[in-house]
């Protein structure tokens, strides 16, 4: 039995903005397990130049990416939507285990069933090394405070 995850499509404004708010919360307590949960079972990425098949694919891909991506921050905006895609770009800051920082920045596309599962994920990303005086994303690891400014308002 397949478990709904609201919202819905097809999408609105308020509802695609809710849908990349919760992707972005998900994201940012890097915890492939919970993570997982919101893709279909044969959910199909393309991540940079990697391809994954479904959810044990993506779980071991995760389990690698927070394991490099050290004291990892995301923010998620919405970008544009229909009836069952929302496309998403994003920023997030990252730094590897000699210290070194970067921003990496990217485009997504997401394609949902109608129980609200991500079918589909198709990601570009590039990465920016900066410096420690540059990071923009200075919250506690988890969640981003709601009254943290988002992409718009960092001017990324």
């Amino acid at each position: 039995m397949t478990v709904a995850r609201p919202p819905l499509p097809p999408f609105d404004a308020q509802s695609a903005a809710l849908k990349v708010r919760l992707a972005e919360d998900a994201w940012n307590t890097r915890d492939p397990e919970r993570v997982v949960l919101v893709y279909t079972e044969d959910t199909r990425w393309r991540n940079r130049s990697e391809f994954l098949s479904g959810r044990e694919e993506l779980r071991q891909f995760l389990r690698r990416k927070w394991a490099r991506e050290l004291d990892y921050r995301l923010i998620k905006e919405p970008w544009a939507f229909t009836q069952n895609r929302i496309a998403v770009r994003f920023a997030y800051e990252w730094h590897d285990d000699s210290g070194n920082w970067f921003r990496s920045y990217g485009n997504e596309n997401w394609e949902f069933t109608n129980e609200g599962l991500m079918a589909r994920r198709f990601a570009s990303i590039n990465d920016l090394p900066i410096a420690t005086g540059q990071r923009k994303f200075l919250w506690p690891l988890g969640r981003r405070p709601d009254d943290h400014p988002g992409l718009g308002d960092l001017d990324l």
